[in-house]
């Protein structure tokens, strides 16, 4: 069925950025990111926590796009945007690359240990954040190539460094920073992970959002379906995607993110 729809629908030319795009895809975390550390530094933590959570989003989708090489960089500049969000978000993303790009080769199997947490109830997917963090950096450094483990532990190390210094400095807004998103990644398989694939079967792989509202204020990261049957489409072209398979592929089930 999907392999039928993937040669249905025109895609290939959604995979090209103008440097309007690009200039989007790569800047997107900086305004949530500025204001989130700004605002903690005025000990405003009640208006820094919802800019935090915004960074938190779009570094998502930033990383995301990294792994699937959909920047529009090239791939030297797409490794350090990589670097940079790992610092920020404390969890190597060369780690998260590695699983989720198991993650789409077998989605929802077996060897699919990103995916892991979709067969879960809603409550077991959120107490198992912490493992989750855990598993795909133990999984990388386990299986990935000797490229893959040097890059998850440098970032690691500057993880480390990073946490050392801001809590040894005792700079406020960067120790508010650090506990912000280690509770992210806490709640990383629920929000990334389950939302998306819970309940489905091999038919059906990942679900999908279409209300407008709801795709604006989540930077169109839960077009997922559209996602898994065209990787290579950057998410900025997302709803353009989306559009395509239901003028051209009506007949696809889908299913709300939420």
């Amino acid at each position: 069925m999907t392999t039928h729809i993937t040669k249905k629908i025109q895609w290939k030319d959604l995979t090209r950025l103008n440097r309007r795009e690009i200039f989007i895809e790569n800047t997107v975390t900086l305004p949530w990111l500025i204001g989130s550390l700004l605002l903690a530094h005025y000990h405003l933590y009640l208006f820094a926590i919802p800019c935090s959570v915004m960074f938190f989003l779009t570094a998502l989708r930033q990383v995301h796009n990294g792994f699937h090489n959909t920047l529009g960089i090239g791939k030297k500049a797409t490794w350090i945007s990589m670097y940079i969000n790992s610092l920020l978000m404390l969890t190597s993303a060369h780690a998260v690359k590695f699983n989720h790009l198991r993650h789409h080769k077998y989605c929802l199997g077996e060897q699919d240990y990103e995916g892991k947490c979709a067969r879960m109830s809603w409550y077991r997917a959120i107490l198992y954040g912490p493992m989750h963090i855990y598993s795909i950096h133990k999984i990388a450094l386990s299986l990935g190539t000797k490229y893959y483990k040097r890059d998850v532990l440098i970032e690691i190390i500057s993880i480390v460094l990073f946490i050392t210094i801001s809590f040894i400095t005792h700079i406020d807004f960067l120790i508010y920073h650090c506990l912000v998103m280690i509770a992210g990644e806490m709640f990383s398989a629920f929000f990334a992970v389950w939302t998306v694939h819970h309940d489905l079967d091999e038919h059906l792989i990942a679900r999908t959002q279409r209300t407008y509202w709801k795709n604006f204020i989540t930077y169109n990261m839960f077009y997922h379906l559209e996602h898994h049957l065209f990787p290579a489409v950057p998410t900025i072209k997302l709803p353009e995607l989306a559009k395509r398979i239901d003028e051209y592929a009506p007949e696809l089930e889908k299913k709300d993110t939420f």
